[in-house]
């Protein structure tokens, strides 16, 4: 977002306004820190402030502080399309189209308010009011400092709730710092860190809270369910709907586990592929310049990152398996010279 943008969308949020916040489809830590994070910031300054996501978030994320104020749109549909409805601002996070949110994205689309979108996914849509955009960043909470201390005109973020927000998000989202990061960020980092808080508990909070049966199904996914293809540098998990039954996974059990993948020595893409009622829905990660943003893209209805991406397949569990492995020779083979 330019200086000239940045300053516009301030100073319209000079006097109270009723603002909505939204993001995509199972939210993740980024999108939580994102939303959490400027829904305390714009109460503080006086705002009426709703949270929606189209569906649940995962429960290792109720800790946070406003997390219990989110609305569900797969569960209160009409009271969102109300609070849209009287919304004179929109922030739409950490996704690069509103077609990402589903029937939330198109009641948006019914009414004539600005929108800022703010996001650090390639291929993003290019025509809302206002947008703070970079694929490079580590994550939208990132881009959400930036922001804030923009308007404040300061280089960090005094308030320790959102600072927390923050720092949840770009911890989730660099995989504990170990990917995409730079300088600059653990600049900001450093600066998230003046609020003051205990990043320690915060990733005790993030990666030692899994229930016994996550556990178990992680296992479950390495020992039974895991195909390694040594030629081209790839893993594949896959979960069946009997799976989803017998370990009664629910929305965010499985996420992380396509990661483990990549903990195999030479293995640089990992793909796992789970089973659900009417959909076939494919986490891609990769190593070095392995673009898996571009399979997820080209053949999975899907996007993201150079490195993590998701797609979907509609045909069935054996077809997504199939086409993948159909379009991987071809893919390796552009891919493996820079690797």
């Amino acid at each position: 977002m330019p200086a000239n943008e940045l300053l516009e969308v301030k100073e319209f949020l000079n006097t109270p306004k009723k603002v909505f916040i939204t993001s995509h489809r199972n939210p993740d830590g980024d999108a939580l820190g994102s939303s959490l994070a400027l829904y305390h910031y714009l109460r503080i300054n006086g705002h009426t402030v709703s949270i929606a996501f189209p569906s649940e978030f995962p429960s290792v994320y109720k800790w946070m502080i406003g997390s219990e104020f989110i609305l569900i749109y797969d569960n209160d549909p009409e009271i969102i399309n109300e609070r849209i409805k009287e919304a004179e601002l929109i922030f739409f996070l950490d996704a690069n189209n509103l077609s990402r949110i589903d029937k939330l994205g198109e009641e948006i689309e019914k009414y004539d308010v600005p929108i800022v979108h703010i996001d650090h996914h390639m291929n993003p849509d290019t025509s809302f009011t206002y947008s703070y955009v970079d694929p490079k960043a580590s994550s939208t909470c990132d881009l959400v400092f930036d922001v804030l201390t923009g308007w404040e005109e300061t280089s960090f973020i005094d308030n320790e709730v959102i600072s927390t927000c923050l720092y949840t998000g770009i911890l989730t989202d660099t995989g504990t710092f170990s990917h995409n990061t730079n300088p600059v960020l653990f600049e900001k980092i450093s600066r998230l860190l003046q609020a003051p808080f205990d990043h320690i508990s915060i990733q005790s909070l993030v990666n030692n809270s899994l229930p016994e049966k996550n556990l178990r199904l992680l296992g479950y996914c390495l020992y039974k369910r895991l195909e390694v293809i040594p030629e081209y540098k790839t893993g594949i998990i896959f979960l069946t709907k009997s799976d989803f039954a017998k370990f009664d996974i629910q929305r965010g059990d499985t996420e992380g586990i396509v990661n483990y993948i990549l903990k195999i020595k030479d293995i640089d893409i990992a793909v796992f592929f789970t089973q659900q009622p009417t959909i076939i829905k494919i986490s891609f990660r990769s190593l070095g310049d392995f673009n898996v943003e571009e399979i997820a893209r080209q053949y999975f209805n899907g996007g993201g990152h150079k490195n993590a991406s998701g797609g979907s397949h509609f045909k069935g569990l054996k077809s997504a398996m199939e086409l993948f492995k159909e379009k991987l020779p071809e893919f390796f083979k552009k891919h493996k010279t820079n690797n």
